[in-house]
């Protein structure tokens, strides 16, 4: 049996009057991440995961943020064409877990959503996706509600033909 692990990092500004997109839903806040696309920190961490455990390099090689097709974009998208790259490649995802650091909006009431969201593209049990968070005890750019970081982990199996 052939299993990796992958790992990845994601970090964008908070904007104020900005919509906030967390793990494949919108969350209402008075801040929202900035980027070229949705600035889904979440989802992006997990799609450099994934990309990393199958060696297919990262999410700024495959959805570039200088390429104009990917602005605004949702990045449920990228996250469908990632899953898509790795069963290309015969591997599918076992399980997945996920930090995410902010100060506020409060995520715990909307890790059920999300994690519907998610195994949902993932194509994994809604069990399978572990989604946390933690504020960063009002320390760093975190903590003065400047930006959000999100971490993520994934298991993926290839599947022998």
């Amino acid at each position: 049996m052939n299993i990796r692990i992958g790992f990845g990092f994601d970090v964008h500004p908070l904007q104020d009057n900005h919509p906030f997109f967390l793990g494949g839903i919108q969350l209402p806040a008075e801040k929202g991440a900035a980027g070229h696309s949705d600035a889904d920190v979440l989802i992006h961490a997990l799609c450099d995961a994934l990309l990393g455990a199958a060696g297919l390099r990262d999410i700024g090689f495959h959805f570039p943020n200088t390429d104009p097709q990917w602005k605004g974009k949702d990045s449920k998208h990228f996250l469908q064409e990632v899953v898509r790259m790795l069963e290309e490649k015969n591997w599918q995802v076992i399980n997945v877990d996920c930090t995410v650091c902010l100060e506020k909006p409060k995520v715990n009431p909307y890790i059920p959503a999300m994690q519907a969201v998610l195994a949902g593209l993932l194509k994994v049990a809604q069990n399978a996706v572990s989604i946390k968070a933690t504020t960063n005890e009002r320390l760093g750019y975190v903590g003065r509600e400047e930006g959000v970081t999100a971490y993520a982990v994934c298991l993926i199996q290839h599947r022998d033909l």
